[in-house]
């Protein structure tokens, strides 16, 4: 993880988040003033943010949301009063409604990013002070310092160049904490290909259908925000196996951007998962991140213990031999 530590200063009323990554400063710089690398690293994993308004001067003005996975939008603002490339962002950090006023129920703190060279490449600090101590508890207890943790945890991938950090890698499984997983894997084509693919049923019945012998026998989706869908499989010819499938609903749809979903076997007595898939495109190389969200540790070991990267690796070779090299 890039952030080396979090501290919190009770007479300065300061929360300190420090990272270092292994990139010139410039292309540091670079993340924070461009507002689409913004967005993929700006908020937990989970709550990805969308800037509607990114006025990068002194006296400029960025609005943007937070969106859970259950569609839930959480709103900010920030007023640039210090703007100094390639070293110093400052602003008023601010808690805002949909149409970008200040929500003065939550007070305001200042927030500077400070930005440097190192001998390994560059540092981003990060200094948020609150007017009070009960201000600075209040967003404490809202989770301020881990939620900036996560978020600074996400921006190696932004930094890193898609095509050397992840394309050939494969499917790459990662256990996040107890509840839980990052699956990651990149293509060599643009996002609205990929987004066709997982959207589309008749490009998806080509594609999505694990290690070979099993066919896709329904792939039905009420594509809204609230609608339901279901999956299935069946094997074919000699392939030993059940049936299975999966349903869910709907949760989130960004579209090409991001589909939230609950998925749960179809007639197993277990809960739902969430299902956030997002995809990224840079230089031509979209990367499909998909974070899984388990009611608890055992379901999350029995999924995985099914060889579900194996079977996702299948399908992605299948999806880019047969759907995005004819496409």
């Amino acid at each position: 993880m890039p952030v080396t530590s979090v501290t919190t200063d009770t007479e300065a009323l300061t929360l300190t988040v420090v990272a270092d990554f292994p990139v010139p400063v410039e292309r540091l710089w670079g993340a924070f003033a461009d507002p689409r690398k913004l967005e993929r690293f700006w908020g937990p994993p989970g709550y990805p943010a969308t800037f509607d308004r990114y006025e990068l001067r002194p006296g400029g003005i960025a609005h943007y949301w937070m969106t859970s996975p259950e569609g839930e939008r959480f709103y900010g603002r920030w007023d640039f009063s210090e703007i100094e490339e390639p070293d110093r962002i400052v602003v008023l950090d601010s808690f805002a409604d949909a149409e970008g006023e200040i929500d003065t129920s939550v007070p305001s703190g200042r927030m500077t990013l400070l930005f440097e060279s190192t001998a390994t490449g560059s540092r981003l600090t990060a200094v948020s002070e609150s007017p009070t101590l009960e201000a600075l508890e209040q967003v404490l207890a809202m989770g301020q310092a881990e939620g900036m943790r996560e978020a600074f945890g996400q921006l190696d991938v932004v930094l890193a160049e898609l095509r050397e950090y992840a394309l050939g890698k494969g499917t790459v499984t990662e256990v996040l904490d107890d509840t839980h997983v990052r699956i990651t894997r990149a293509f060599e084509a643009p996002r609205h290909l990929l987004w066709r693919a997982h959207t589309e049923p008749e490009l998806m019945r080509k594609w999505l259908l694990g290690p070979g012998g099993w066919e896709m026998t329904a792939c039905e989706n009420d594509f809204v925000v609230g609608g339901s869908y279901r999956n299935a499989w069946a094997p074919v010819g000699d392939t030993v196996g059940e049936p299975f499938g999966f349903d869910g609903e709907n949760l989130v749809i960004d579209p090409e951007r991001r589909i939230v979903t609950t998925e749960r076997m179809t007639g197993a007595p277990f809960p739902a998962n969430v299902n956030d898939l997002s995809f990224d495109e840079d230089g031509g190389i979209t990367l499909l991140t998909l974070i899984i969200s388990f009611p608890d540790v055992a379901q999350r070991d029995m999924v995985l213990a099914t060889g579900m990267t194996t079977g996702m690796e299948a399908s992605y070779q299948r999806l880019e031999s047969e759907i995005l090299a004819s496409v």
